[in-house]
């Protein structure tokens, strides 16, 4: 940006405080100030003036921490909500701020109609209303100039209510009476509700934002938002409160409530009320018509909305959003002609406690995700204030009204639901991710400390392939066997060191993505290089994972045909890896089949995607078993059947099919069970070649593949649809319980080591037991030794044999809490072999 482009950029006087103090000392605090105090009382008065500040001062806490976080561009909120929480939260703020905005025009400019009103006095019908529409179409000119030309105007408006004040408190202070101000505390019961008097009064404070909405005029947005925004709302507290504590002490309640001019009735110079009403209305009205349009600017020019895309134009070095004018001018026009000042109030109070409420959470959302990149400058800051402040914003709006809160509620999150289904990818970094990766911190350290247990398995897959064509393929079979529960790695090794590697490997990553992407496939790209791929496997085994989640199994495609020669040396090559993969504990799956067959899959109806599983028994059996029961779980395979094929029976006899049944049965999977007793390559064709897949166990014999019948697994594959040959490394227990595993150990021995624990306690009372009685038998001899001393050698021995019990207790109770030190130190190793 230019030297001269950034002078004309306005400070924190110009640009936060000046807009901020004249919002909020508006139309309220002259049309409406009385007529709170009068219904309520005092009492509740300064309730509702202490509640409503309470959430700006929170929301500028928020504001403060999240301003300073990073650099604010035009928008406002809408540009730090979008930024933290969203595009979809973003879009849907964006456009109830904007409408807030735009109908808060037509609010102060009602209000301006109203004391226009009792000024001069006429009988034209609709005068209120031709007024407010009169200065409209003034403000409408100043915002079309520009925002330098409307800020030139508002220290104008600023000395007008300076002195509208000065005259108040002179002439109130002069009439105030102690009395008065008892008399006062208490409101009419009959009067208004607690929170319709609320809602009334709530916009009073709504003006602190209007800083924010300025932002993209301003210089350092970061310096002056938090500086301007306290200095306004700060203020303008202490002015509400001094305001109802002389006004009640000036006039009876009954005045204050029914007069909605009463402030004319005890101020020295009445006319410069009324000109401190015309200026408050305007002011205000000026404040909402420069940041509407400026919210909508903001919210086209991230093409969230197709149709709000011609308002991101904007005119002149400062880029002033015209279209956004025009569109603001149009809402306010029509929201005049309700004429009705009190209820366009709740609707004002409604929408931007959804806003101060979603800038809170927003803010919340940042700091709860404990990312690095949250560091505001501004120091005096805490989550839990933000918090506090959605809270209560999210409270106060169900107790002004309920059903306008849950409804307002649902609109919002209507357009958010919309936006979740038809925006594009988002067009800049949110809080998401971070917090994203937050929980899988938390949720990652809370499983380590965890007992693993057999229930916990869960496929994490390493999906190797060198191939782009048959990558896709590759993806699909693994999405399948995840079963929406595991997570799968799509590798790629690259031979080869040095940095032309580096260059090779970012290409590599990029092609690996975009295939991901083109199979529609959750799986994380992985690029790997080394000098050779036998130690790179190795490497990728031992190091993929983090914390209880590492790989478990390995997939690959089978080998593509090939010269005799060269496929023999790759079959080697592939049998002796997968021999590697096996002995570190990776299960290995085998995939064999076409895109046209998984194309073909979407045709079929449930009964013909028959999955086969060939059954003998082990631990790849049970394995096996549970892929195919993942693979159910996909929408691809809905109305799938499992048909099971035992190999590990003799004959067919009712004794086996019922010692099978068991055994299905302890599974939980539902399948069609059937006994087979001859294992060929031609018997298992025979009975699969009409089924969609068909896993079979496979063993590796030297650097070989065979299948159970000791023959090559390659005769097999091209007579079957999609096969995925399978060895287990690991034995799942597929009806572990509750209390079994690893837990099952910790339990024992912690039952050891309490049962150690409290013989070692009862060994040591005994011996403590012991040595009391030897001292008292000692103690007796020395006291009765002069008296009997024909018994004193018996006396001598019974010591001696209290003495020889005492030594033994001791000994004992030495022995168990020895015991019990071991028993202790076997359960900390056994809860850290299990973690």
């Amino acid at each position: 940006m230019s030297t001269s482009a950034n002078n004309q950029k306005l400070g924190t006087f110009a640009g936060v405080f000046t807009p901020s103090i004249l919002t909020i000392l508006g139309l309220i605090l002259f049309l409406r100030m009385g007529h709170v105090l009068g219904s309520a009382g005092l009492g509740k008065a300064l309730l509702i003036i202490c509640l409503a500040n309470l959430i700006s001062i929170l929301t500028s806490f928020s504001l403060a921490a999240i301003v300073s976080n990073y650099k604010v561009k035009g928008g406002g909120d809408y540009y730090l909500i979008s930024r933290t929480l969203g595009v979809e939260f973003g879009g849907a703020i964006g456009i109830v701020l904007f409408l807030a905005q735009s109908i808060s025009i037509a609010f102060y400019c009602i209000g301006f109609g109203e004391a226009m009103a009792s000024i001069v006095v006429t009988e034209i019908p609709f005068f209120p209303q031709i007024s407010a529409a009169l200065a409209l179409g003034g403000l409408f000119l100043l915002t079309w100039l520009g925002a330098d030309w409307a800020t030139k105007f508002q220290y104008l408006i600023m000395g007008t209510l300076v002195l509208a004040l000065i005259s108040f408190f002179s002439g109130a202070l002069q009439q105030w009476s102690p009395s008065t101000l008892v008399a006062n505390w208490y409101g009419n019961p009959q009067s208004s509700d607690f929170w319709i008097l609320f809602a009334i009064f709530f916009p009073a404070v709504t003006g602190f934002t209007q800083g924010v909405s300025m932002s993209g005029d301003l210089r350092d947005p970061g310096k002056s938002l938090p500086l301007g925004t306290f200095l306004a709302v700060g203020l303008s507290f202490l002015v509400y409160l001094a305001v109802a504590v002389v006004f009640s002490g000036a006039l009876p309640n009954d005045t204050l409530a029914r007069d909605y001019h009463a402030m004319k009735r005890v101020a020295s110079w009445s006319f410069l009320i009324d000109a401190g009403v015309v200026a408050a209305t305007l002011s205000s009205a000026l404040a909402s018509f420069l940041g509407a349009p400026r919210i909508l600017q903001s919210l086209a020019g991230d093409r969230i909305f197709p149709f709000l895309i011609p308002f991101a134009k904007g005119s002149g070095p400062n880029n002033n959003p015209r279209r956004g004018i025009l569109l603001s001018l149009t809402i306010a026009g029509a929201t005049i002609g309700l004429g009705q000042l009190d209820l366009i109030a709740g609707i004002v109070t409604m929408f931007f406690l959804i806003s101060y409420g979603l800038l809170n959470y927003a803010t919340y959302f940042e700091a709860r995700s404990q990312s690095p990149s949250f560091r505001p400058r501004f120091r005096w800051y805490h989550k839990t204030i933000s918090l506090a402040g959605f809270l209560a914003c999210l409270g106060v709006m169900m107790a002004i009204d309920l059903k306008i809160g849950v409804l307002a509620v649902a609109i919002l999150f209507a357009i958010y639901q919309y936006l979740q289904k038809t925006s594009g990818p988002a067009r800049w970094a949110d809080g998401q991710r971070s917090y994203q990766l937050q929980q899988a911190r938390k949720s990652i350290l809370a499983a380590a400390e965890e007992i693993e247990h057999p229930r916990d398995w869960r496929p994490y897959l390493l999906a190797l392939s060198d191939s782009s064509e048959r990558r896709c393929q590759l993806l699909s079979f693994a999405t399948w066997i995840e079963g929406g529960s595991g997570l799968t790695a799509a590798v790629h090794f690259i031979q080869g060191e040095g940095i032309r590697i580096q260059r090779l490997r970012h290409q590599a990553e990029q092609e690996l993505r975009a295939d991901i992407n083109r199979c529609n496939s959750d799986a994380f790209p992985l690029v790997i290089n080394g000098s050779d791929p036998t130690t790179g496997l190795q490497t990728l085994i031992q190091s993929w994972g983090i914390g209880p989640m590492h790989a478990n199994t390995l997939l690959l495609n089978w080998l593509e045909q090939g010269p005799d020669q060269a496929r023999e040396k790759r079959e080697l090559l592939y049998g002796k890896n997968l021999r590697l993969a096996y002995l570190q504990g990776c299960n290995l799956i085998i995939w064999s089949g076409d895109e046209e067959s998984i194309a073909a899959l979407a045709e079929k109806d449930g009964e013909e995607k028959r999955i086969d599983v060939w059954w003998n028994g082990d631990k790849t059996s049970r394995l096996i078993l549970l892929l195919a029961y993942l693979l159910t779980r996909n929408e691809e395979w809905t109305g799938a059947t499992i048909r099971l094929f035992a190999l590990n029976y003799d004959s067919s006899s009712a004794e086996n099919e019922k010692h099978l049944a068991a055994q299905l049965a302890e599974t939980r999977i539902k399948t069609a069970a059937e006994i087979v007793t001859k294992m060929d390559s031609d018997t298992i064709v025979s009975h699969s070649s009409e089924a969609a897949l068909t896993f079979v166990p496979f063993r590796l014999r030297g650097d070989l593949l065979e299948d159970l019948s000791g023959k090559p697994v390659e005769g097999l594959l091209s007579r079957l649809q999609m096969v995925a040959l399978v060895l287990a490394a690991e034995d799942l227990d597929l009806d572990a319980e509750p209390e079994e595993g690893g837990m099952a150990e910790v339990v024992a021995a912690l039952d050891h080591f309490e049962h150690s624990q409290k013989r070692a306690q009862l060994a040591r009372k005994e011996a403590d037991k012991a040595v009391e009685a030897a001292q008292a038998t000692l103690a007796a001899i020395e006291r009765s030794g002069k008296n009997f001393p024909e018994d004193l050698l018996l006396r001598i021995e019974a010591a001696r044999e209290a003495r020889n019990t005492a030594d033994q207790a001791l000994h004992r109770a030495s022995k168990e809490e020895a015991k019990s030190a071991v028993a202790s130190k076997a359960v900390e190793e056994l809860g850290s072999k299990t973690e």
